[in-house]
């Protein structure tokens, strides 16, 4: 990316938040309970990158995403540590590839303390590629006219319907799909 001097950069510490770091068996383990506990923020932050093209504008988005998984996982340690654990390293070490098929008692035992200790609700398959609209509150920024749009015309003009069409000089190239 090239910047010139007259973009400002954020400090480090504006960029510095606490991060998520955890390996994939538990991120994968919980990753449902983060789709449909942050969707709301993530989109907000999506759409924010999406429509503004810079992401400067969206850090402040970027950390509220963030936050919102610390907390779903320390709510997770607070009330279903053990289940979920039992949960992740079913994930980690039934097979090479985190396959989930192999977990699904230790699932559901973990889906059962989500249910009753924080009244969450495990999304039903096919939650995530549902269409749904999202209404942010913030406002569309004002449309730009695309640099890189190009000015040409919708299509190629095509010949009249009375102009002369002889056949092909050597040949159509239906005779090399006859075969």
């Amino acid at each position: 990316m090239v910047v010139t001097n007259d973009v400002t950069l954020p400090e480090i510490s504006e960029l510095t938040v606490q991060e998520v770091n955890l390996p994939t068996s538990i991120l994968m383990a919980a990753s449902p309970y983060i789709g449909k506990q942050c969707e709301c923020v993530n989109n907000e932050f999506m759409l924010c990158r999406y429509e503004s093209n810079d992401p400067r504008t969206c850090v402040d988005l970027g950390k509220k995403v963030t936050s919102c998984t610390l907390s779903l996982f320390q709510n997770i340690k607070k009330n279903c540590l053990e289940e979920f654990i039992q949960y992740a390293n079913c994930i980690d070490k039934s097979s090479g590839d985190f396959c989930l098929s192999k977990c699904r008692n230790t699932q559901g035992i973990f889906d059962c303390c989500m249910q009753e200790k924080l009244e969450m609700e495990r999304p039903d398959f096919g939650y995530f590629c549902r269409t749904r609209v999202h209404s942010s509150p913030t406002a569309s920024p004002p449309a730009e006219p695309c640099p890189c749009k190009p000015k040409y015309p919708d299509k190629t003009p095509s010949l009249p319907d009375d102009a002369p069409r002889p056949p092909a000089r050597y040949g159509g190239r239906a005779y090399w799909f006859m075969e």
